[in-house]
């Protein structure tokens, strides 16, 4: 039996990680076609590389914009998740905080094209009233569509970690002379820190990630990176994409290798006890 289950979690794993490897293979193709790989004399192996770094290339500026534009939208939902964590958990009435998570789980539980469309005609007919249409819109309309759509994530994520701490823990900085909003931040604050960070991280993955709800919110002139890549498919992609992709999976794998270090130094509740 434990046999079996060592070959079903080898095949498993193969199953999850064999297309990544291919595409780092892939991508230090020399030839132009995506499905065999070929070695040219007169390009070197890390030619598509060399090519995605050319000035101007496009898929760098949509790779930026969803970067910044995950960021910004994760700082911003990290702030509102964990204000509505808190004040969710504040809350006294069991029915009341109840139906506030209910309403929270809707954005989640709801098809993203529902989401998209829903976010672009309403965008659409308050840009009408107010007079703001076009380009000017592509950045902002982008901006709250991720903020609304990756703020439930947070208060999941900050929530759980706000019932693990000791609810006298304000009670007491209070009585030790601090005021409630510095007992807030140098008390509460540091408790729920992991919860914090990983909701920040999730609302910048699903932020960066996002194609259904971005491709219905954006507009000409700032294209994310995934909407950018669905319009490149239509003609014949090159072992560039390949290149790109190996690059953000390596930068994902050190900060995975930098977080995992950095909490194995961190000393752990139990053992502070």
């Amino acid at each position: 039996m434990k046999h079996v289950n060592r070959l079903i979690m080898t095949l498993v794993y193969l199953f999850l990680y064999a297309p990544l490897v291919v595409m780092v293979v892939f991508s230090f193709s020399g030839g132009d076609h995506t499905s065999v790989f070929q070695i040219v004399e007169d390009r070197p192996f890390y030619y598509w590389y060399e090519q995605l770094f050319r000035e101007g290339n496009p898929l760098l500026r949509c790779l930026w914009n969803s970067i910044q534009l995950g960021i910004v939208s994760a700082l911003i939902a990290t702030v509102i998740g964990t204000v509505a964590a808190v004040g969710v958990y504040q809350l006294k009435s069991r029915k009341l905080s109840s139906s506030i998570l209910m309403v929270n789980n809707i954005p989640m539980m709801n098809p993203e094209i529902v989401t998209g469309v829903s976010m672009m005609l309403l965008f659409m007919f308050v840009g009408v009233l107010i007079g703001v249409t076009g380009e000017k819109t592509n950045f902002w309309t982008l901006l709250i569509a991720h903020v609304t759509f990756s703020t439930p994530y947070v208060l999941l994520n900050v929530l759980p970690k706000l019932r693990q701490t000791d609810p006298h823990l304000m009670e007491a900085a209070q009585d030790l002379g601090c005021t409630p909003a510095k007992a807030f931040f140098k008390v509460v604050i540091p408790q729920i820190r992991p919860g914090i960070l990983a909701g920040f991280l999730m609302a910048f993955t699903l932020s960066f990630d996002d194609f259904v709800i971005s491709y219905y919110t954006t507009g000409s002139s700032f294209k994310t990176l995934p909407v950018y890549i669905y319009n490149m498919v239509r003609k014949p992609v090159t072992p560039e994409i390949y290149a790109l992709y190996s690059i953000i999976l390596a930068g994902i794998l050190i900060l995975l290798v930098v977080y995992n270090l950095v909490s194995a130094k961190t000393p752990s509740a139990g053992k502070k006890r």
